[in-house]
This record gives structure tokens, sequence and C-alpha cells, in this order.
């Protein structure tokens, strides 16, 4: 079955692309998603337009992700964590906490856009990216501390 995507689908293809694929799949997800249309002639036509005004969307999106990825590039995110021995941390920061502490700072960013593939669990300074577009990437610093007050050696 050809159906001609509306958005861009993972592992698929981009807004506008006409691809196979399976009639289950078509029928059952693309289509009732509103995800893709049937490529029939009539419909093959009315994307043309689409890809036009998409180019243009797509060219407005991108400058806007990589204005925000400059801005964001400055963005120092601290966690305090209680630490058990060898500063292995309790807890663990995620990327939902990530995005909840950048939405703080006034950053609204999805916590699928972070890309960490595990919790960090370590003390110390991560640079964690954030993809905010198709070819747009941008890194945060995060910085896990100890909430315990800092032991100094008495003497």
């Amino acid at each position: 079955m050809e159906v001609i995507l509306k958005e861009d689908v993972n592992k698929l293809g981009h807004r506008g692309d006409v691809v196979k694929v399976a009639a289950g799949y078509g029928r059952n997800y693309l289509l009732p998603g509103k995800l893709a249309i049937e490529a029939t002639p009539a419909n093959k036509a009315v994307i043309e337009q689409m890809k036009g005004s998409a180019i243009r969307k797509s060219a407005k999106e991108k400058a806007q992700a990589e204005e925000l990825s400059a801005t964001m590039a400055q963005v120092e995110l601290e966690f305090e964590r209680k630490v058990g021995e060898n500063d292995h941390l309790f807890g663990s920061v995620t990327s939902g906490d990530i995005a909840q502490q950048l939405e703080a700072k006034g950053f609204n960013i999805d916590r699928r856009k972070i890309s960490l593939e595990e919790p960090l669990k370590q003390l110390g300074e991560f640079h964690v990216p954030i993809k905010l577009y198709r070819d747009v990437t941008t890194h945060v610093k995060v910085t896990i501390k100890s909430d315990a007050p800092e032991e100094t050696a008495a003497a």
C-alpha cells in the first residue's frame, strides 16, 4: 500500500514522502492516526502544494531550533541528591528531572527530546544532549552535587 506521510514518522520517512507500507500498518496505524493519507492521484497533486508549505515551515522551525540551541548552550542545571558511599546517588537524575528544571528556567522542552541513555547516578558534571530538531542538537551542562554539607577536615 502506498501512502503520503503528513507528519515525520520514525524509521519510515519525513512529511510529504510517498512510501510503501504493509496494508495493515497503513490501515490500522498511519491512516487513523492522521499520520498519512492514501497515495491517490488527487492526493499526490495536493501533496505537491503541501510540500512547498512544508519546506517553508521546516526552514522556519529549524531557524527557531537553532536560535533556541544557542540560548540553551549557556544553561547550567544543578541538582542536589543524597549520596552514599563512593559518591553513588541514592536516587538518580532522569530526563524528566532535567525537563522540569528547564521548564522552571523558561524552556518548554519535552522530556523525550532529552537524549539520556540511562539516568545519571554519579556526582559530577555531565553534558546532556537535547535534540531540538532533525539536525539541531544542543548540550546542557548538568551538575550533580551532594545535599550533605561539605565536611571539612578538622585538625
